[in-house]
């Protein structure tokens, strides 16, 4: 093993003393007990083994957290630094310039950086880190407005899903008033932006388009949505700026615990068992260090596991190691709200929802290209991608940042080490999920056919639209 007790504990007297903001955490090699692990990170020779990583305050960076209370990157040889990273900008900024080594990401991001919009990368996934665990909140002051236009259960709860076209009439009422309807989302490429979006134009609400030169995002919108990072937006909220938002937990569960908003949907509602996050690390750095970015990904494939294993038998566990103020720093009760699963929409209406938060089960790990496709059409839906493309431009942007190749290496590896089960795994997938139909406006998703499925949406840009600089959309 590369990193011997003394070089660890040298290594950590150094980055204790480094700047407060950094996160390091130090465990001892493994004992002699358990050295299988070890025997198979020192066969591995991985190129580099002291790594710092990047991560957003969100229940959803946990299998980083896992990785590293577990031991399970000590074990693949792996001395690393976990380093909270201010938005998502700084953060794929930061993996860009090689000052971290790779981050939990939006499952955008690195399809975005790839394909141009906003800063130009070739950045890479070989691990997807959960399914779901987004919600779509809205101030006290709007969910009043909303609840007489919802149906209600025999018990005076509203029925879910509740859908955008409740919200419907409040905004057009505050565009009659001449005003404007704000929502937040956590970044242009995010999974909650695309969420939003979806499921306020299956309620007939415009999200707005993005064009060549105004990449707002707000052409022709009804609602308009900014850019509000994910730990501000219950104060952004309190203070009005904005009218609700969607954002991953605990920051949904904190408008609850505040009194100050209501989560009226969750994204696994929006589309079930949606892919979220990923981490990403730049296409050169994984050339260059192909074997430890297997060890890596062996340690999380380990973390997800873990995280699910027993029917979420460890899921208490893993809230206690997320409240600490280093990982997410919410309080334990906010982040069990979630994680434990159940979600509290309304105070006190708290609902079973078991897969609000899935890390394994489902192949959640596995980088599907089906999934890459998705956030590619809905990045065309809306404009991020100016002009039309043909099925197979889909394909080779898939192929190129989604990485299931080296997924599936480490998958045999652990397997081979009787750390997993080969069932555990989608060997023999073409890449591709099925047809998907469960989503809010029931419009079934064929990722093999991505122009196909933008066109039958009643709202969005068609084959062969664009939208030019005075904000209209002509067929081009």
């Amino acid at each position: 093993m590369k990193a011997t007790v003394e070089k660890s504990v040298s290594k950590f007297k150094l980055l204790a003393a480094a700047s407060f903001c950094a996160l390091s955490i130090f465990a001892l090699p493994p004992s002699t007990e358990n050295m299988t692990g070890s025997a198979v990170a020192a066969e591995l020779d991985v190129e580099k083994d002291e790594l710092k990583f990047g991560f957003i305050k969100l229940t959803d960076m946990a299998p980083l957290a896992v990785a590293y209370e577990l031991g399970y990157f000590e074990e693949e040889g792996l001395f690393v630094t976990l380093e909270p990273q201010a938005n998502w900008k700084v953060l794929l900024d930061r993996v860009i310039d090689g000052e971290l080594d790779g981050a939990h990401m939006l499952a955008g991001q690195p399809l975005g950086a790839t394909i141009g919009f906003g800063t130009k990368a070739d950045i890479i996934t070989a691990f997807s880190m959960d399914l779901n665990g987004n919600g779509i909140t809205v101030s006290n002051e709007i969910w009043e407005q909303m609840k007489p236009n919802i149906p209600l259960q025999d018990d005076g709860r509203p029925v879910h899903p509740i859908k955008a076209e409740y919200l419907k009439p409040v905004v057009d009422k505050f565009k009659d008033e001449g005003r404007p309807f704000n929502m937040g989302m956590v970044f242009p490429v995010s999974t909650h932006n695309y969420e939003l979006r979806y499921w306020l134009a299956s309620g007939g609400i415009h999200p707005g388009y993005y064009g060549k030169t105004d990449i707002s995002g707000q052409i022709n919108a009804d609602a308009l949505l900014s850019v509000t990072p994910p730990p501000q937006m219950p104060a952004t909220l309190e203070a009005g700026t904005i009218y609700g938002y969607c954002v991953g937990e605990p920051w949904n569960q904190q408008a609850v615990f505040k009194g100050i908003g209501v989560p009226v949907i969750t994204d696994y509602e929006i589309w079930k068992n949606n892919p979220e996050k990923v981490f990403g690390v730049s296409a050169s750095w994984a050339e260059e260090n192909p074997n430890t970015h297997l060890a890596v990904v062996k340690a999380l494939i380990r973390a997800a596991m873990w995280l699910d294993e027993n029917n979420n038998a460890n899921r208490e566990e893993a809230v206690k190691i997320l409240s600490r103020p280093e990982y997410v720093g919410a309080d334990y009760e906010v982040i069990a709200n979630s994680m434990t699963g159940t979600f509290e929409y309304e105070k006190g209406d708290k609902r079973d929802v078991p897969d609000f938060n899935v890390f394994f089960r489902y192949f959640a790990t596995y980088p599907y290209y089906s999934d890459a496709i998705w956030y590619l059409t809905q990045m065309r839906r809306w404009g991020q991608i100016t002009e039309s493309k043909p099925d197979s431009w889909y394909m080779d942007v898939a192929k190129k940042v989604y990485r299931p190749e080296i997924y599936l290496q480490a998958a045999q590896m652990l397997i081979d080490e009787g750390k997993a089960k080969q069932e555990d795994f989608p060997f023999g997938t073409d890449g591709f999920k099925d047809p998907q139909s469960e989503f809010i406006d029931g419009i079934t998703f064929d990722g093999r056919k991505p122009n196909d499925y933008i066109a039958k949406f009643p709202i969005g840009l068609k084959q062969g639209e664009v939208v030019t600089d005075a904000g209209d959309v002509v067929t081009n």
